[in-house]
């Protein structure tokens, strides 16, 4: 393909290669952050024994900031809600190339990801600290501490590791007050979910978070133990896919077909446009599949679903909606899910967006 250099994001996760095109006259398509949730899982634990890294649900602040911190980096799209939600983000001057919220991230530079964090951008932006999850952490810590750059390291694995997430930057950022009524918050949405569907029949979801955009091919799934597994149980299902180290693992067809879910969320990051995937045409590849014979395969396309945030609460509606719609009639808080397509174009209507959240 001719000139595809320019349109094609190519992203390697845990061996899936992942690549998606722009169509000339639509908005490309946010290239990341499931598979790159993954690969991130998945070299942990090897990046943490190694000496090297933030242990898993620590928090580190080093050197401390010398006051009220002013201007502030962000290198996560969570860290980047959470600042905005505990009344921080005017003190943001550079978020990394994957934040979208809230929509004035869109002004402030990028200074990369994970993978190509911009250190010589960053030192020029003269941050009072930067915020890194500890997933990042053992990509780019080592190297803002070589600098003399304040890092904090806040935890994100685990949808309790949300609310410690908000408690630490609100602290490093003296918004705590902030922080305290947000997370309140945040935790009252959690547990009035947890309250309408924890008399309610279990149902069998599968969850994927990744695969090559228009097949079933190299499929990935969110296991026990993931953030996405716990949204999964608090929103009344049962995560049916294998377990797998670290809470991601892959998954054949045939694998698929004996577990039968009755439910399929599918995450996958595809072209828009010309170059969009037709789902429901993708899932037909599996007509015995109960989720896939009875409609119900999601396709839900906004990332901030999974960021542990102070949006964990509504991204658990979200997936009560879809497991149990019979339990959100019309016109309660968010929308009901629309039980009968598996198309993309027809759910992406009925999914919130971070705008009608706040």
């Amino acid at each position: 393909m001719r000139g595809a250099s320019k349109d094609t994001i190519r992203l390697e996760a845990c061996g899936a290669r992942r690549c998606y095109i722009r169509d000339g006259s639509h908005r490309r398509s946010t290239p990341l952050n499931v598979g790159m949730l993954m690969l991130l899982s998945c070299l942990l634990p090897f990046c943490t024994a190694c000496g090297n890294a933030t242990s898993p649900g620590e928090t580190s602040l080093s050197p401390q900031p010398q006051a009220r911190p002013e201007r502030i980096i962000s290198l996560s799209p969570s860290v980047t809600e959470i600042l905005y939600g505990v009344g921080a983000f005017a003190r943001v001057i550079a978020v990394s190339d994957y934040c979208i919220y809230p929509p004035e991230a869109a002004k402030l530079p990028r200074v990369g990801g994970w993978q190509n964090t911009n250190l010589e951008r960053i030192a020029s932006l003269r941050p009072d600290f930067v915020i890194v999850t500890e997933a990042e952490a053992p990509f780019i810590k080592d190297r803002l501490d070589g600098l003399k750059i304040p890092t904090l390291v806040v935890p994100s694995r685990k949808i309790e590791d949300a609310f410690t997430a908000i408690n630490q930057i609100g602290r490093v950022t003296g918004n705590v007050r902030e922080a305290e009524q947000l997370a309140a918050e945040t935790r009252a949405k959690l547990e009035a979910v947890r309250a309408l569907t924890k008399d309610l029949p279990k149902r069998r979801v599968l969850c994927i978070v990744d695969r090559v955009p228009g097949m079933l091919r190299d499929l990935y799934t969110a296991t026990e133990g993931s953030f996405i597994a716990q949204l999964i149980e608090m929103a009344g299902g049962e995560s049916v896919a294998p377990p797998a180290e670290n809470g991601y693992g892959k998954i054949s067809k045939e694998a698929v077909v004996d577990l039968d879910p009755e439910i399929i969320i599918d995450m996958v990051q595809g072209a828009e446009g010309t170059f969009a995937e037709d789902s429901q045409a993708v899932w037909r590849e599996l007509p015995n599949v109960r989720a896939v014979r009875e409609g119900r395969v999601y396709s839900l396309r906004e990332m901030s679903l999974i960021h542990p945030s102070q949006f964990v609460g509504d991204s658990a509606r979200r997936f009560a909606e879809i497991i149990h719609p019979d339990a959100f009639p019309q016109g309660s808080h968010g929308t009901r899910a629309h039980s009968t397509d598996v198309s993309t174009k027809a759910l992406t209507g009925n999914i919130s967006t971070p705008e009608s959240r706040k």
